[in-house]
């Protein structure tokens, strides 16, 4: 895969997983410690990122938008992609920042081209046009069961959104195919069991990250 981006002083590290996969937490983790570092570091989040991805996020996540078949559920996930990567990832990269977001294309290839059945040959396609090929230097998936992700998202009393409460054979599908992703390009990803706990999980995140910038001797 190829991007226009290639030649990028900074890092786009992607968050990736099944819903109640623990993302936010490693994610928030792994931005502290990259700044304790030194590092300037952006958060960011998928559907949304942007005014009009935010937008878009509420369309395809909330209950009561009216039907959302699966072309036009992809579609709306790869527009507002298209916005995130060339508003806010591709800009903060190119300043030397490190970009964290919760979700990337791969969620996209697992959710709708897995779960929803389209293809992941075409929905890779689709979201490499709208991201003008650009793609994480690391991929990080939180790996969890069906049950366990629905069991942490029921604990409280958060209401489930759209792709969240899909049933568990639609969500092992999801699995599945992270676990594939993961499995054709293991250079690209770094995959743990999201039942580790927090802090275990946390360190060998921290130290692939540290290493790719070239700080493996940092502690932070």
């Amino acid at each position: 895969m190829t991007s226009d981006f290639a030649a990028k002083p900074g890092l786009f590290i992607a968050f990736e997983g099944g819903d109640g996969g623990g993302k936010s937490t490693q994610a928030a983790l792994l931005a502290q410690a990259l700044a304790d570092a030194g590092h300037t570091v952006l958060r960011t989040r998928e559907p949304g990122g942007t005014p009009v991805g935010e937008k878009l996020r509420s369309l395809v996540l909330d209950h009561g938008q009216g039907e959302i078949d699966a072309r036009c559920e992809a579609l709306i996930y790869a527009a507002s992609r298209a916005a995130h990567a060339a508003q806010v990832i591709a800009p903060a990269v190119a300043r030397g920042e490190v970009v964290i977001s919760d979700r990337y294309i791969d969620s996209s290839i697992a959710y709708q081209g897995v779960g929803r059945d389209l293809g992941t040959e075409k929905i890779s396609r689709l979201n490499e046009w709208a991201t003008d090929g650009l793609w994480p230097d690391l991929t990080v998936l939180l790996d969890v069961s069906p049950e366990a992700g629905r069991s942490r998202r029921t604990a409280t009393d958060a209401v489930e959104d759209r792709l969240e409460s899909e049933p568990d054979h639609f969500h092992a599908q999801v699995r599945r195919a992270y676990l594939d992703l993961a499995e054709a390009s293991p250079e690209r990803y770094l995959v743990l069991d999201a039942g580790t706990p927090i802090s275990e999980a946390a360190a060998p995140i921290r130290t692939r990250v540290l290493a790719l910038l070239g700080d493996g001797g940092v502690s932070a």
